[in-house]
């Protein structure tokens, strides 16, 4: 593009010296001045207002005459453009550059300081040329800024989806070993009740009962090294989470809609964290919410469970966003959908759960363990 530029006045300064011979009776300077011009506008992002510096000079030298030619006139303008997309107007450079710049209009008026319609018209395009590089400079940086600041929201997202994975994990590590001891147990109790008739299935069993130990001992390291320093692991069920939270002062509801049945051990504990985090949200950003509505429903292939508040606008508040990361990431990790959105009644987050299963003992989702209340959203 600077090329391009350069030689569009290098061009049009031959075109114009030559192409006049009646009115140009020097054509050789100006020629060598439109050539020079063009050096000029073609280093003019490196040194812009040193380059306005030199083209003023050169058209003191090389301009000579009533003839004053066009190719001056432009590279002006362009060198005018550039020292305002340049140089920042608030540092030395940009106060520097506006001076050179009412320099090199003052020098284009040299000749026509008798008409003052020229002289404003100068100073109208010489002013344009200037204000439409500043325009520019703002948009550049006001488009670096947004990619920066997207930038760092897409870093911290991401690595708000890395540590709630790392929590998930943890989790269903937690799940898995109790399941295994149970396991483990139910094996042992039923080698115990073959009695001395069984050997060999007394054998198998106790090898199964083995592994089991071991893996529980393996389980039990790793658990260790994916749980952070002081990471609380308080046992709790979703009626106790309610009532904590009722404790705060914030009246929540819990009800259930269809035939309640047991659900798998990670959506039992994926519901309990969703009901944690959605309420936490509540408290700590919708200030003016009084009261929370937890609904479980049982579907035949899908359970949901949503949380409603009566914040005035449905506004979710400020915050960081990490809270829905992590409840999406839950949702997602079970196939699941999670919808978040606020009206004019308030604000309400639904997770829905792909489960398939004929109903069985009716009880709410209460996972183990469970740790305190994550980042807001």
């Amino acid at each position: 593009m600077r090329w391009l530029l350069s030689l569009a006045v290098v061009v049009a300064g031959l075109v114009e010296t030559f192409g006049r011979p009646l009115q140009i009776d020097r054509p050789v300077p100006l020629a060598l001045g439109a050539g020079a011009a063009g050096v000029i506008v073609f280093f003019r992002s490196r040194f812009p207002v040193l380059g306005l510096l030199a083209l003023t000079a050169l058209g003191v030298v090389a301009v000579r005459g009533a003839y004053y030619p066009a190719w001056h006139f432009y590279s002006t303008l362009i060198l005018a453009h550039t020292i305002g997309w340049a140089c920042e107007l608030r540092a030395r450079r940009g106060l520097v550059g506006v001076a050179v710049v009412l320099l090199a209009w003052a020098h284009l008026n040299t000749r026509q300081w008798s008409d003052p319609a020229e002289v404003l018209i100068s100073a109208i395009f010489i002013g344009g040329a200037y204000l439409t590089g500043v325009a520019l400079r703002r948009q550049i940086d006001r488009t670096r800024r947004m990619a920066e600041h997207a930038a760092r929201l897409e870093f911290e997202r991401e690595r708000a989806v890395a540590e709630e994975r790392a929590r998930i994990a943890r989790e269903l590590h937690d799940v898995v070993a109790h399941n295994v001891s149970l396991m483990t147990l139910h094996t042992g109790g039923v080698r115990r009740l073959l009695g001395p008739g069984h050997p060999r299935e007394a054998d198998l069993l106790h090898g199964v009962e083995k592994a089991g130990r071991e893996a529980i001992e393996e389980l039990r390291l790793m658990l260790g090294m994916l749980r952070e320093p002081g990471e609380p692991a308080p046992a709790g069920h979703l009626g106790d989470l309610v009532e904590q939270v009722r404790g705060t002062g914030l009246e929540v509801s819990l009800s259930t809609v269809g035939e309640p049945r047991d659900l798998p051990s990670g959506v039992d504990l994926s519901v309990y964290r969703i009901v944690q985090e959605a309420l936490t949200n509540v408290r700590k950003h919708a200030a003016d919410a009084t009261r929370a509505d937890v609904t479980l429903t049982y579907e035949p292939g899908a359970f949901t469970v949503s949380v409603t508040d009566d914040g005035a606008g449905g506004d979710p508040g400020p915050g960081t966003g990490h809270g829905l990361i992590g409840m999406r990431e839950r949702v997602t990790m079970h196939g699941g959908t999670l919808t978040a959105s606020g009206s004019a009644t308030g604000y309400r987050v639904v997770a829905v759960f792909p489960v398939i299963g004929p109903p069985r003992v009716a009880r709410r989702p209460s996972p183990r363990r469970s740790s305190g209340a994550s980042a807001a959203r």
